[in-house]
């Protein structure tokens, strides 16, 4: 499988990335096409997180981040978002004070301007969320709060959407009902990164698999090749 998706929308060529003297990132190579779902796999502390901060300028990058055609590198983060690129990041950033429903209004990018996704459809798609729409955010459980993060930057009708660690300490049941969402925003045509660590989720849903060991892609290919791959598993995702 090539390393490069054929006509991709998110291209990233030779990223770095750096804490202080510490060199994060060494040369990271992947892209995402249209349509797409990548997933994003290894162990925590490779990498994975600060190659999602670096693309959305949370983290300054070295390299270049093509998007629709565009090298975005080191653009503000609202910048990029305006530009149709959708991040999750595993803190579940909700605003706890606000209701549900009004945290899915500070996802829309135009109020003027309807997109693909209206907060019926993110009501509808989670029911829990549904039920407490009108309820304060910070009362929700995790599993909710992620849900909402979710829904709230698909109100912001990306093309692209990055998402880091959903499932992390969620019920088994409630990283089922997330899988099943991240699977439905696919098929609603939404390209998606999906940084993960549960190879059952990332599997299911992903047509291209990433590897990354010591700040760089060890692998690349598709969730059948990495099945048969028990070398890859062992050496770079096993504890």
């Amino acid at each position: 499988m090539k390393d490069t998706a054929p006509n991709p929308m998110l291209d990233v060529r030779d990223l770095h990335a750096f804490y202080g003297k510490s060199h994060v990132l060494r040369g990271v190579n992947l892209s995402v096409g249209r349509g797409e779902v990548a997933a994003l796999l290894g162990r925590n502390g490779v990498g994975r997180s600060t190659t999602a901060k670096a693309i959305m300028g949370e983290v300054a990058p070295q390299g270049e981040v093509w998007f629709h055609g565009h090298n975005i590198a080191g653009q503000p983060s609202h910048r990029i978002a305006h530009l149709g690129l959708g991040y999750v990041p595993e803190n579940r950033d909700i605003f706890p004070m606000m209701t549900v429903r009004q945290n899915l209004l500070l996802g829309l990018k135009d109020v003027n301007t309807p997109g693909r996704w209206q907060i019926e459809d993110m009501l509808e798609m989670f029911p829990n969320l549904k039920s407490r729409a009108d309820t304060a955010a910070g009362v929700l459980s995790g599993g909710e709060k992620q849900m909402l993060t979710i829904c709230r930057t698909l109100m912001g009708d990306p093309d692209l959407i990055i998402i880091d660690e959903p499932t992390e300490g969620l019920a088994p049941k409630i990283v089922t009902q997330v899988g099943a969402l991240i699977a439905q925003i696919a098929q609603a045509g939404v390209s998606i990164l999906l940084v993960e660590q549960k190879l059952s989720i990332a599997l299911k849903i992903a047509q291209r698999v990433y590897v990354m060991g010591h700040g760089e892609i060890v692998y690349t290919g598709t969730p059948d090749d990495f099945r048969g791959r028990e070398d890859i598993r062992r050496e770079w995702l096993e504890v």
